[in-house]
């Protein structure tokens, strides 16, 4: 799945769907996505808001309450799907810890930073107060805290958003996961913030060994960060490659809509180029290719059967492609 057949896999999903019960019918928010993650790599998984991204890694950690799941998603051998509370809630912080996207969302605003990082760490290893104090020190020194010494007594209100992305990195990565998921981590930060916090990703990989599930809308990020990337479109995946293979020649009519809507450096003051129109409705889904009411170059067969994600680089560079048209996305 990620492309290094000759590396040992961390995290294999396979066929993981997720469904919701809603007033107006069953939401497959998830239908059939499969990927794989190997140690020290980093899996970008992209695509519009509603696309299925965070819901598929959610899902695994038992972060979905009330969702319908099936599939498997084996972490170190072990299926997640299958393992009683208690199991994934060990699993939770120690081997497998997520960033989301508002820090915020992560802390609480009446207790200081420091004192959340202790607690998070005393509630899965036994050490004392002072140890777990001052583990958070250590911790917030190291992603870039500045007098971490201090600004461990701090509150969440006393901190920038950058400095909060950095505490809540500091959370994540206290019990040394095998796993890092990072939803969104960026996305409320300006551009210098935001390249900060994407090297600190990059060196903790480096010297953690960590493996990261990057989940983004942006592929700048993915540009910056991803070995291996998967395309996410209406709860499928579109488009699976190695980032180098996807970005150089993307198959997939929505990987090349998304690349063109990008801002481009070397064209200031051009206009964006959206993709037109809607996603579908995820409680009515369309029988065929989701993305085909949007596509440029569509055909019949798009509208009756949804195409499946096969090989289409014919040169062992498992790059896949759910697309009926004979180029697999290339321009007719």
């Amino acid at each position: 799945m990620t492309g290094l057949p000759d590396a040992a896999p961390l995290l294999e999903v396979h066929d993981l769907a997720v469904s919701f019960n809603t007033p107006d019918g069953v939401l497959e928010a998830v239908r059939g996505v499969s990927f794989g993650l190997a140690r020290g790599r980093t899996l970008g998984i992209v695509g519009e808001s509603g696309s299925g991204k965070s819901v598929t890694t959610q899902s695994m950690v038992g972060l979905t309450r009330g969702a319908r799941i099936t599939g498997q998603a084996l972490f170190e051998g072990r299926d997640l799907l299958a393992l009683p509370a208690a199991e994934l809630r060990a699993v939770r912080g120690r081997g497998i810890a997520m960033i989301f996207q508002s820090p915020l969302s992560s802390l609480h605003p009446l207790y200081t930073i420091g004192w959340q990082i202790a607690e998070m760490i005393r509630a899965h290893e036994p050490v004392s107060a002072a140890q777990a104090r001052a583990r958070a020190v250590e911790l917030l020194g190291h992603v870039g805290i500045p007098r971490p010494e201090r600004r461990v007594d701090d509150y969440p209100h006393q901190y920038s958003g950058g400095m909060l992305q950095r505490a809540v990195i500091a959370m994540a990565i206290a019990l040394n996961p095998r796993i890092l998921v990072a939803d969104e981590p960026t996305t409320a930060l300006d551009v210098t913030v935001q390249s900060q916090i994407l090297r600190l990703l990059r060196r903790l990989q480096e010297e953690f060994g960590t493996a990261i599930i990057m989940i983004t809308h942006d592929l700048g990020v993915i540009a910056e960060t991803a070995h291996e990337v998967l395309v996410m479109y209406a709860g499928r995946a579109m488009e699976q490659a190695a980032r180098e293979s996807l970005l150089r020649t993307p198959r997939h009519p929505y990987t090349q809509g998304l690349l063109r809507s990008r801002p481009r450096l070397d064209a200031i003051g051009g206009r964006l180029v959206p993709i037109p129109g809607q996603p579908p409705s995820l409680v009515a889904p369309p029988r065929g290719c989701p993305f085909q009411e949007r596509c440029e170059w569509s055909i019949d067969r798009c509208s009756s059967t949804p195409p499946p994600l096969v090989d289409v680089a014919g040169d062992g560079a498992a790059h896949r492609s759910a697309c009926w048209l004979p180029e697999r996305g290339g321009a007719p």
